[in-house]
């Protein structure tokens, strides 16, 4: 027993050890960099001020602009991947075993292969000459648009869409959906009245963990939007490594965790409520 005990103890310690130096003390740093100035000379420097935070809400300045950008790119790639996801993720769901798994199967596949890889390869298909436009004799510019990162962002997301809402949608009860046909309601009533109330716990699941990545990944506007697409992931990324402004890039990435934590505030809040409904 005291084995036992031991070794759950050593393991809690360690855990919290590796989060504490690798996750909890480097926040705490970008948070401290955040409110310093920045010059020519020093990543971070005195005096102690609110003007990286204060040029968040500045309409005037870059930052205000790629954020509305960046709302703008994600929100759309947000409700694509809900389009697109949920009616696969409710047809899976509604499949034998056998035929489930390998649907399953082909949904996790691309995370086989590293999505960096998986972008390169969207060039070859989307650039003018490539493997799809190429069949046609007509030229169609996609690539290096915001067309084409749209494109990018949903084919490596949408499967952080489909595995939330396939999770709910399993969990649906069917006695509620067969009740409603009997009480006489059609099929556009017992979705909205029944099917989606339910699974608006798994819809909000797959839109934060699409909406929160599309915002960041910088790398997907890099190759398929080209310079003049620039999203928060690549503001950061300027920010620290080519413009050396640490104070700048820690309060735009501060203001991401912030928006972050709101988005699980809401998703608690919803499952909480909806735990409560099954309760009563």
């Amino acid at each position: 027993m005291k084995h036992d005990n031991g070794f759950k103890y050593f393991s809690l310690g360690t855990i919290w050890l590796w989060l504490t130096v690798f996750a909890l003390l480097p926040l705490c740093l970008v948070i401290l960099a955040s409110f310093f100035s920045h010059n020519q000379e020093q990543l971070v420097t005195a005096p102690f001020t609110f003007e990286n935070y204060l040029n968040l809400f500045n309409p005037f300045h870059l930052t205000v602009k790629i954020f509305e950008r960046s709302f703008y790119i994600a929100g759309l790639s947000t409700i694509i991947c809900l389009v697109l996801g949920y009616p696969f993720a409710f047809f899976i769901a509604r499949m034998r075993n056998g035929w489930k798994g390998f649907l399953i199967l082909l949904v996790i596949i691309p995370f086989w292969t590293s999505s960096l890889i998986r972008t390169y390869s969207m060039i070859t298909i989307l650039k003018p000459k490539g493997m799809l436009f190429g069949l046609t004799h007509h030229t169609i510019h996609i690539l290096y648009t915001d067309m084409a990162v749209l494109i990018g962002l949903v084919y490596n997301l949408l499967p952080f869409m489909i595995l939330p809402l396939l999770t709910n949608i399993e969990r649906l009860d069917q006695q509620l959906i067969d009740a409603a046909k009997d009480l006489g309601a059609n099929r556009f009533t017992t979705f909205t009245r029944i099917i989606l109330p339910l699974t608006m716990p798994g819809i909000l699941a797959g839109c934060i963990l699409v909406f929160l990545p599309a915002m960041t990944i910088f790398y997907i506007p890099d190759l398929l939007g080209g310079a003049k697409s620039i999203l928060l992931g690549n503001l950061i990324q300027s920010q620290f490594l080519v413009s050396q402004n640490w104070p700048g890039g820690s309060a735009v990435s501060i203001a991401l965790t912030l928006l972050l934590g709101v988005l699980l505030m809401i998703y608690w809040r919803s499952k909480r409520d909806d735990e409560a409904t099954e309760l009563l």
